[in-house]
């Protein structure tokens, strides 16, 4: 009998603690940390396909790059997807094999350097809103819209950021691959930071273009394409809630996907926050469903995932 199989979906935020602790060791201890819920699940017998972001991590290498610009060329922001998902698919593999040895488990683990297709006509394209990279005055700000050609935006009160396009991602080039890898029994690492963004040319030629793509809607088009059972989005609270910091506040711990796209049109989960996760899944488990496949959805806190696995926290998202 076949394992179920779960995309996990780690945010790129939940490997930076704080300001103050950002560096590569510091990244690299909440990974350990990170990863301990993920090897339960594999004792527990799941197979999995491990996704992460890279929002903090990209922005940083651009602020290297901007820094350095006198002496050596830019990155541009394809690369710098793709220098994130070496990098932290390392700090997961490391961290993953030594737990797993801990435990006495003998598992291979393999990161892949993973390509998102988009359309080149994707509306995003004229619509650049995602903001990347350092905070900045007005006047630097302005200064590289400039001399660089950046789209510019005011970022929450806290300064002007670079924003680039948001494209939808369409497929997940080396999905068969990742297909393979399991069948061989191994933990893939896998679409970090939405996949690095590529189009089709007019010769049908790859090229990368200045995008990222969300993280949750990338995670959510692997696990339909791997036909997972499950699509789990780590986050900040063990449940997700509606009337959220009112005295009506209500903590969810089962949802329909009827509900929950009656929730999102109420603007109950916060745009910039649960409710690009809770769309991801109604997404999953709505493809999913039209190509045969039962699936579900689970959004927790890290720490809870094993209590959330045997239903004792945790919302979860079916159509049952």
């Amino acid at each position: 009998m076949n394992k179920p199989l779960a995309v996990v979906a780690v945010g790129g935020n939940a490997l930076i603690i704080n300001d103050k602790k950002n560096s590569i060791p510091d990244q690299y201890q909440a990974v350990i940390e990170s990863v301990r819920p993920v090897v339960d699940m594999i004792e527990a017998g799941w197979d999995v396909v491990l996704t992460h972001g890279n929002g903090p991590q990209v922005g940083f290498i651009l602020r290297r790059s901007e820094l350095a610009a006198g002496e050596v060329s830019p990155v541009p922001l394809d690369y710098a997807v793709g220098d994130t998902q070496g990098a932290i698919g390392y700090m997961f593999q490391k961290a993953l094999l030594n737990e797993l040895q801990s435990r006495g488990i003998s598992r291979p683990v393999v990161a892949i350097v993973t390509q998102t297709l988009v359309s080149a006509q994707d509306p995003a394209f004229q619509n650049p809103v995602k903001p990347v990279g350092a905070f900045m005055d007005h006047a630097t700000a302005q200064q590289r819209q400039q001399e660089l050609g950046w789209s510019i935006a005011e970022d929450a009160g806290r300064g002007w950021r670079r924003t680039v396009p948001s494209p939808l991602p369409l497929d997940v080039l080396e999905r068969e691959t990742l297909r393979n890898l399991l069948a061989q029994g191994c933990i893939v690492i896998a679409c970090g930071g939405g996949g690095i963004p590529v189009i089709r040319n007019e010769n049908q030629q790859l090229e990368g273009v200045e995008a990222v793509i969300d993280k949750d809607l990338a995670s959510a088009l692997l696990a339909e394409q791997l036909s997972a059972d499950l699509l789990l989005i780590p986050t900040g609270v063990e449940q997700v809630a509606v009337n959220f910091g009112t005295p009506q506040q209500k903590w969810l711990s089962q949802l329909s996907v009827a509900g929950a796209e009656a929730f999102i049109r109420e603007g109950q989960f916060g745009v910039g926050s649960m409710q690009p996760k809770v769309e991801a899944i109604v997404k999953f488990i709505n493809n999913s469903q039209q190509k045969g496949k039962s699936a579900q959805g689970l959004i927790t806190s890290p720490d809870a995932i094993k209590a959330a696995l045997n239903h004792q926290t945790g919302t979860w998202i079916s159509n049952h």
